[in-house]
């Protein structure tokens, strides 16, 4: 079943790559950014509010100090992992993201290793190692650009990968630790987390977009954006459904392994982006890294 959970989750998450794409043209300056994010976060509090009452959990929904700590671990790593994604973007380091976010898988295997005593089998460790370097692969292209990364942008990308991983492990550290709390509860307070970080960028940014053109903003890209909340409520909630059925050190290079494949791929169909060698390359390193992963 965990397979089946993952496999939804990563499908949510690629059509919510997909609508993030189609409106990445709208929104040029930071303060347009997050307001466009603290509205998925918003949307998202309330697609949880809505499934607990559903699911009638809500006499979960008073909180333990635990709960909160681990909600607040996921929410602010995850809003950090935006605020550092959209900084890195535009500070040139964007070609090398997706190498370092491959890189934060190693985030939560650590951790679980060093916490939870899990066992990390040599194959998924070389599986993981394969991954990454299907990644570099696939983003080689970035050699041809004359631009070095400078050491912030390092760091931004340190940050990313860091942020990335830590948001990952906070699944694990909510099913190992609070494993009767509804998966709904822990997604409703993690985006209450969120949100709150988000907006506060946004109050703080500056104001680079007029009240004018943010309506304009919000007009035009609405419907794209209760897409993407949609899509990345189910991706963040299903995935914290597949995390008890399968490994730490399988589960999450799994899960950015597909991701990579699934953008390329979705790329090349709607974007019109070529297939080069190398990105050709990459695809079956990462095919060949997630067979040692999960057959060996």
């Amino acid at each position: 079943m965990g397979y089946l959970f993952l496999t939804v989750s990563l499908l949510a998450g690629a059509i919510k790559g997909f609508c993030g794409k189609k409106t990445s043209g709208f929104v040029e300056g930071y303060n347009g950014a997050f307001l466009m994010n603290s509205i998925r976060m918003l949307l998202c509090i309330l697609f949880g509010f809505c499934l607990i009452l559903l699911e009638g959990n809500a006499s979960f929904m008073l909180p333990t100090a635990k709960l909160l700590l681990v909600s607040a671990l996921s929410g602010l790593t995850s809003a950090a992992f935006v605020v550092f994604w959209l900084i890195s973007v535009r500070s040139g380091a964007y070609m090398m993201l997706d190498v370092f976010n491959m890189l934060g898988i190693f985030v939560p295997m650590i951790l679980s290793r060093i916490i939870f005593s899990e066992e990390i089998r040599t194959n998924q460790w070389l599986g993981s190692m394969v991954l990454v370097i299907a990644c570099i692969i696939m983003c080689s292209y970035n050699n041809s650009i004359k631009k070095k990364l400078n050491l912030s942008s390092v760091i931004l990308l340190v940050l990313c990968c860091l942020s990335n991983g830590l948001t990952d492990f906070s699944y694990t550290l909510f099913d190992r630790t609070l494993p009767n709390v509804p998966k709904s509860v822990f997604s409703f307070y993690s985006y209450i987390f969120a949100s709150t970080v988000l907006l506060l960028c946004f109050i703080f940014s500056r104001k680079s977009t007029s009240s004018q053109e943010k309506r304009q903003i919000i007009k035009k890209t609405s419907g794209y954006i209760i897409v993407m909340a949609i899509c990345l409520f189910l991706n963040t909630y299903f995935k914290s459904i597949a995390v008890p059925h399968l490994p730490t050190a399988v589960i999450y290079p799994l899960n950015q392994g597909v991701a990579l494949i699934l953008s390329t791929i979705m790329a090349s169909l709607f974007f019109g982006e070529k297939l080069t060698a190398k990105c050709i390359s990459g695809l079956i390193t990462a095919f060949a890294g997630l067979l040692i992963i999960n057959v060996l």
